[in-house]
C-alpha cells in the first residue's frame, strides 16, 4: 500500500540551523598560572576576578586570553556588552590564528554585530576557521554557499562543509546535510542517507532534525512509514522547536499523524516521548 503524506512539511527548519559561535576555550595542556585561573574563575562565574586575570594577558599579546576577553564582552559578562570590543579582541585573537576568535568574527561580520555588516569578511574568517578543523565553522562556511551570501550559492560546496562538520559530530550540520540529502541539493537526492543524518541530530535533541525525522516517518520516506515514531518525533520537535510558527507546525503534523492511529498507538508514542533521552554526538 501506497504511504499516505503528511501534508504539513516543515523541511525547511532545516537551515534554521545558522550560524553558531564558539564561547568556549578549548582545553588545552598545561595551561600557566594567570591565564589558568582566569579561565577557571570564567567558568565558575567569577567574572571580576577572570576579567582582572584576562585583561592583562589579552594586552600583551595571548589569543586565548583575547578571545575569551571577546567572548566576555559580547555576552556582558563582568563588562558592560559591547559588540564592538568584542570584534576588537576577536580580530587581535583571530589574526593570530585562532579558530574560535576566527569563527566568532565571521559571526559578527555575517550578522552586522560591531562591525559593518559584510558577507565577504565572514566567508573569509569562516573559511580559515574552518580550514583549521573548527566545526562550527565548516557549518557557517556551508551556510554561507547554501544561501549565496558572500559567494555565488553552490548546494556541492555547502554539502562539502557540512559533511566536514557532520562527521565531527556536529547536529546543524548533520540537520543541514539530512536536507541536502532529502532534498537533492548539491547531491543526489537519496531518503536514506537523509534519514541516516536526522537520526543522528535528533539524537542529540535537535529540534529541527527531529520534526523532519517525523516527516520521514510519517511519509514513508527512507523508511517503512510508522505514525508511532513519526508522532513520537513530532511531539518531541514541538516541546523543544523555539519559534512559535515552527512549533505550531510540528504540533500540527503530531495531530495529523494522530487522526490516522489507534488509542493505542497514540499512548504508546507519548511512552516513548517521554522516555526519550539524548545521546552523544554520533559522527
Amino acid at each position: 500500500m501506497r504511504p499516505t503524506n503528511i501534508v504539513i512539511a516543515v523541511a525547511a527548519l532545516a537551515i534554521i540551523s545558522v550560524a553558531t559561535l564558539a564561547i568556549f576555550v578549548a582545553q588545552q595542556p598545561a595551561l600557566a598560572g594567570p591565564l589558568e585561573d582566569g579561565q577557571a574563575a570564567l567558568e565558575s562565574g567569577d567574572y571580576a576576578t577572570a576579567l582582572a586575570k584576562l585583561r592583562p594577558l589579552a594586552v600583551a599579546g595571548n589569543p586565548m586570553a583575547q578571545f575569551s576577553l571577546g567572548n566576555m564582552y559580547l555576552i556582558g559578562q563582568g563588562v558592560t556588552r559591547d559588540d564592538a570590543q568584542a570584534v576588537f579582541w576577536y580580530r587581535k585573537a583571530a589574526e593570530q590564528g585562532d579558530a574560535g576568535a576566527q569563527r566568532n568574527l565571521g559571526f559578527m561580520y555575517a550578522n552586522g554585530q560591531g562591525v559593518t555588516q559584510d558577507y565577504a569578511q565572514a566567508l573569509s574568517w569562516y573559511r580559515k576557521a574552518a580550514e583549521q578543523g573548527d566545526a562550527g565553522a565548516q557549518l557557517n562556511l556551508g551556510n554561507m554557499y547554501a544561501n549565496g551570501q558572500g559567494v555565488t550559492q553552490d548546494h556541492a560546496q555547502a554539502v562539502f562543509w557540512y559533511r566536514k562538520a557532520a562527521g565531527q559530530g556536529d547536529a546543524g550540520a548533520q540537520l543541514n546535510l539530512g536536507f541536502m540529502y532529502g532534498n537533492g541539493q548539491g547531491v543526489t537526492q537519496d531518503y536514506a542517507q537523509a534519514l541516516s543524518w536526522y537520526r543522528k541530530a535528533a539524537g542529540q535533541g535537535n529540534a529541527g532534525a527531529q520534526n523532519n525525522l517525523g516527516l520521514m516517518y510519517g511519509n514513508g520516506q527512507g523508511v517503512t512509514q510508522d505514525y508511532v515514531q513519526a508522532h513520537k518525533w513530532f511531539n518531541l520537535a514541538a516541546s523543544k522547536l523555539k519559534a512559535t510558527d515552527d512549533r505550531e507546525k510540528a504540533a500540527r503534523s503530531r495531530d495529523i499523524v494522530a487522526a490516522k492511529m489507534t488509542p493505542a498507538q497514540i499512548a504508546e508514542a507519548q511512552r516513548l516521548a517521554s522516555v526519550w533521552k539524548p545521546t552523544g554526538p554520533q559522527p
